[in-house]
This record gives C-alpha cells, structure tokens and sequence, in this order.
C-alpha cells in the first residue's frame, strides 16, 4: 500500500533549514522528491541577508567618513577665500597700482609678455560670448 506525505515545514530531508520547498515522500518506492531543487542549494540563500546589512554598513561608515573630511575641506577652503576677501578689502588700490609700475619698469619684457596674455584671454572671453 502506497502512502503520500508532503512536508511544507522548510526543513530539507537533511533537517538543513530550507526555503519552504515542498517535499514529497512516497513511502512505497521509498524515494523522496523536492519540488522546489535539490536541498543543499535551499540552504546557501541564508548567509547572504547578513552579509548585505554588514556590507551597507559598511558602506554608510565609509560615505560618513568620507562626506566629514568634505566638510572640512569645505571649511577650510572657505576660510581661506575668506580671510582673501578681508585681505582685498583692506587693500589700497593705488599701492597696487604703483606696484605695478614698478615691476614693469624692473622687469619689462615679462610686464609685456604678462599684458599680452591677459590681452588674449580677455579677448577669447569677450569673443566667445557673442
């Protein structure tokens, strides 16, 4: 006499906690059938759950991290370009020209050279905004 019994525990025929596979036993030919694979790879999806929330975590102390010496980069440089802007504000412009002046007449070929580089981005800008 043949009887039938499915099994929908989870658990393989190796009592390895499975993924709810239904199993069917026939006791008359005393073979066992798994409908869903076989019962070694029902078992391997388990370890991959913890292994992603590890590797976020992971990831998230990284972007942490890395977004914290961002904001300090930031912060420096700001102050930086801060300190710049108090600088040129405390500047006398006709020191500055004056300065000018006398490199130019220390150094003429670089003052020339130094203006006829400026002259050309400045035209390139102008240029290419028509």
């Amino acid at each position: 006499m043949s009887q039938n019994r499915t099994d929908f525990s989870g658990t393989s025929a190796s009592g390895t906690p499975g993924t709810g596979n239904t199993q069917t036993s026939n006791t008359s030919t005393g073979g066992t059938t798994n409908a869903g694979g076989n019962a070694g790879a029902a078992g391997t999806g388990t370890g991959t759950a913890p292994g992603l929330a590890q590797t976020a975590q992971e990831y998230g102390t990284k972007l942490t991290e890395a977004a914290s010496q961002a904001k300090d980069f930031v912060t420096e440089k700001v102050s930086v370009v801060g300190d710049k802007i108090k600088d040129l504000q405390n500047v006398d412009y006709r020191e500055v020209a004056e300065n000018a002046k006398v490199y130019a007449r220390q150094n003429p070929g670089q003052a020339i050279l130094i203006s006829a580089a400026a002259g050309f981005l400045l035209g390139l800008i102008i240029r290419g905004r028509r």
